[in-house]
């Protein structure tokens, strides 16, 4: 039987408190969907493939972290309930934003930039797809309800299965994923993508306008930021094809994966 893929996810991170040890930790849905997601490989009907998960706990060091990439075939950029920081971006820090720990967002950033850099099949979700938008230069609203004024409520802290309709572009890849039909994903998040990174494309809003989605242009590349969380609870049946349809570009992918060697000296 043939290798199955290997697919990375980033883990989360909390520094040690007065009265707590720290502590990273992954979401079981983004491993789950992983695994529960199957595409076909072949004419046969046992000619079926899903992908084992691999997590990563957030390193400090480059040279192990490439080396875990070098074993890999993807990653999911897994969001974060916190934000990032807006400091590192240019911007001052609004009230409402939560920084996430900087062990985090450093491990992220290199993660994220690493596989960028070699053009891996990447899967970006909610906080994982402002973080791809800024890696590969793009920039971010820091708090929606005072950078779009009109827009819908985004997040609700009491409803925790807040949906509303996307507008999907055509000829994008969510096109493909979702095809036809109205759409309604989930929605728990305060920032969003502003300005989208050369390169990029937005491929989904909400009817405020709000980035949804964004995706590369290459089209031999598969680079998917999704603002929405198909892993969660709250997803509905179809967000599955969002795992299916990353699944199936790790599997197509032609270039394996090879790391930048460092000169001698």
């Amino acid at each position: 039987m043939a290798s199955k893929p290997l697919i990375g996810i980033n883990g989360d991170f909390r520094p040690t408190r007065k009265d707590a040890t720290a502590l990273s930790w992954f979401n079981t849905g983004y491993y789950d969907s992983i695994t529960a997601a199957r595409i076909k490989t072949g004419p046969k009907e046992s000619d079926v493939t899903n992908a084992i998960p691999i997590l990563i706990p957030p390193l400090t060091e480059d040279a192990e972290l490439k080396q875990i990439i070098g074993l890999l075939d993807g990653i999911v950029l897994a969001g974060c309930t916190q934000d990032l920081e807006p400091v590192r971006l240019g911007m001052e820090r609004h009230p409402s934003t939560r920084p996430m720990p900087s062990r985090r967002e450093d491990f992220d950033r290199r993660l994220c930039k690493m596989a960028v850099d070699l053009k891996m099949p990447i899967l970006a979700i909610g906080g994982g797809m402002q973080l791809l938008n800024v890696i590969c230069g793009g920039s971010i609203y820091q708090h929606i309800p005072e950078d779009c004024p009109r827009s819908l409520h985004h997040s609700d802290p009491v409803e925790s299965t807040l949906r509303h309709v996307i507008e999907i572009v055509p000829g994008t890849r969510v096109d493909t994923i979702y095809g036809p039909g109205e759409i309604r994903v989930n929605s728990c998040h305060h920032q969003s993508v502003n300005l989208v990174a050369r390169g990029f494309r937005i491929s989904a809003t909400a009817p405020d306008g709000v980035i949804e989605a964004i995706e590369s242009e290459d089209p031999e590349w598969f680079a998917l930021g999704v603002q929405w969380h198909p892993e969660n609870d709250s997803a509905s049946a179809l967000d599955m094809q969002v795992f299916e349809q990353f699944l199936s570009a790790v599997v197509n992918q032609t270039q394996p994966v090879i790391l930048p060697m460092r000169k001698a000296g």
